[in-house]
């Protein structure tokens, strides 16, 4: 697994080298102030719902108690899920880190399961002490990778990902937002999408040949899983490309 200071270098079974341009502590950083933002005006939401709902019901101590009980449960759900709940929805993402187009991945270069998220953030604690992420951003320092304990215990990364709605850097035309797809591209795991995106990105930079053994090795990797049978009339390169824009703009990854 080769790897230069500022990326991780994969050489997938396909030999297309994926490349994964690392985040730094600083893009980690506001990533987090903005989830920490977005954790703190959802406590105070519930704050101050929780005082609405008492005073308007008026109730017993025991109603109250139970009403400060439940909001104690959704706060501290609300500061401990938060980022494991969103990394293994989104797949690696939490609000902050998909505003700063950051996304963990697991040292292979695969999506993280939910053991990952679970197992990293629970060493979030740990990383925050003694305050203001010391442990975390000591460890970053001294990693080649900017590993912080809970990417160690979990054998993930944090890197940059291009985001497809750059269209001059990537290089193709984009489908109109609505246009029904043609294709089931559900059936597409995250793994099979990453590999035709990055395929799609590094195109220009590979020999003709190569390119084209490429395009059509990745094309009859996925063609069972969507029933294709032939490019019907378009080039491996073509049917790739919608493939990859389709899934895009699919509902998983708004």
């Amino acid at each position: 697994m080769p790897e230069t200071p500022d990326k991780l270098t994969i050489e997938t079974p396909e030999q297309i080298p994926l490349e994964f341009p690392l985040a730094g502590i600083g893009s980690r950083f506001l990533a987090a102030a903005v989830d920490y933002l977005i954790q703190f005006v959802a406590g105070m939401t519930l704050v101050v719902g929780g005082m609405l709902i008492m005073a308007a019901l008026q109730g017993s101590a025991s109603t109250q108690i139970w009403i400060i009980a439940i909001g104690v449960f959704i706060y501290f759900a609300i500061q401990f899920g938060y980022f494991a709940g969103f990394e293994a929805w989104w797949n690696g993402q939490t609000p902050g880190k998909r505003s700063l187009h950051l996304r963990v991945i697991k040292d292979s270069g695969r999506p993280i399961t939910v053991y990952e998220s679970v197992a990293r953030n629970l060493l979030r604690i740990v990383d925050s002490l003694p305050g203001f992420y010391g442990i975390g951003i000591v460890t970053m320092l001294f990693s080649s990778q900017n590993k912080r304990l809970g990417d160690y215990v979990a054998g993930t990364v944090v890197v940059h990902e291009q985001p497809l709605a750059d269209k001059a850097k990537v290089g193709w035309t984009f489908a109109e937002a609505g246009i029904p797809s043609e294709y089931d591209v559900s059936q597409l795991s995250p793994e099979e999408f990453q590999l035709m995106e990055t395929f799609l990105l590094r195109r220009q930079k590979l020999g003709v040949e190569v390119r084209n053994s490429m395009a059509r090795q990745i094309v009859l990797r996925v063609s069972a899983k969507l029933k294709i049978s032939a490019p019907e009339g378009q080039s491996p390169e073509a049917l790739l490309e919608k493939l990859a824009i389709e899934y895009r703009n699919s509902a998983r990854f708004r």
